[in-house]
């Protein structure tokens, strides 16, 4: 057992109407006795494709202790309900680009013997995991770097896309065992050495607590990294304004919620650039 994100019904509300039941490809939702009931952690992936298609508002995503999700037993599910369901599911991982699950559906439909080609209309076909040239994954960290850079000029050390912590994947391998900055967006622009001192041989991702609407989407994402990714260690770094702290306060949360315990380090930064405070938390 292991705390993640699971879709929670309430039945309250439920009326038993069944049409998240089509939109649950996985096969994780049944109607029984009048209600739709949750059959087994094992086939929610916690993503929410259910969420939005129940007219009563009745399901929604929690975190608590439930049996690992099985991409390969899911599958057996999915196998049975036909080719469209099989599309679905696939078009679901895409869009969230979970490559892992995607990789592995796959190949248990090449065990199979099943030809699944998802077509142009299947699939969003500017934002998908394979495709998108915004939220594609891309990790670039052992290439070479340019070395003809004009001396003036400082060279960047990113190696990773994307880097907005909306759009990264927690299982992305550039957050595999590394060390990982979570920065504040205003950060970067407010040093001059950012790149030099913080940001070289660490994975990133940006955030803004104040401008940033869905939260709960940092808060378990920050968890995935701590726990899933199995990231070394965490640096925050915020600004000195009020708002900015935040983001500490996310990263607290997460390491108070997550499995794995991980060393987290706070550096605030002043309005003009300066380190103001820098200690381990």
């Amino acid at each position: 057992m292991l705390k993640r994100k699971i879709i929670k019904i309430d039945e309250d509300k439920c009326n038993g109407c069944g049409v998240c039941i089509p939109n649950c490809p996985e096969g994780a939702i049944q109607i029984i006795d009048g209600k739709a009931r949750l059959i087994s952690d094992i086939f929610c992936d916690g993503l929410g494709a259910c969420i939005g298609h129940c007219p009563q508002d009745a399901i929604t995503t929690e975190e608590r202790e439930a049996e690992e999700y099985s991409e390969r037993k899911t599958m057996g599910n999915i196998v049975k309900a036909g080719k469209n369901t099989i599309i679905a599911h696939l078009k679901h991982l895409k869009e969230h680009g979970e490559v892992d699950y995607y990789n592995e559906a796959m190949e248990v439909l090449k065990e199979k013997e099943i030809e699944i080609e998802l077509e142009e209309k299947d699939v969003n076909k500017e934002c998908n995991f394979s495709a998108c040239p915004g939220s594609k994954v891309m990790d670039f960290s052992n290439e070479k770097q340019n070395e003809d850079v004009d001396s003036i000029d400082t060279k960047s050390q990113l190696r990773q896309w994307p880097i907005q912590l909306h759009l990264v994947p927690p299982n992305a391998p550039y957050f595999q065992s590394k060390d990982v900055i979570l920065v504040a967006d205003c950060v970067a622009y407010s040093m001059a050495n950012f790149h030099e001192k913080y940001l070289k041989n660490r994975s990133i991702s940006i955030a803004c607590p104040k401008l940033d609407s869905n939260i709960e989407i940092y808060l378990s994402k920050l968890i995935s990294l701590i726990d899933n990714a199995k990231i070394n260690t965490l640096t925050v770094m915020t600004m000195e304004v009020p708002c900015c702290s935040g983001l500490l306060n996310l990263a607290r949360e997460a390491s108070r919620k997550a499995n794995r315990k991980i060393p987290i380090k706070s550096i605030i930064v002043s309005i003009k650039g300066d380190i103001l405070k820098e200690e381990w938390i």
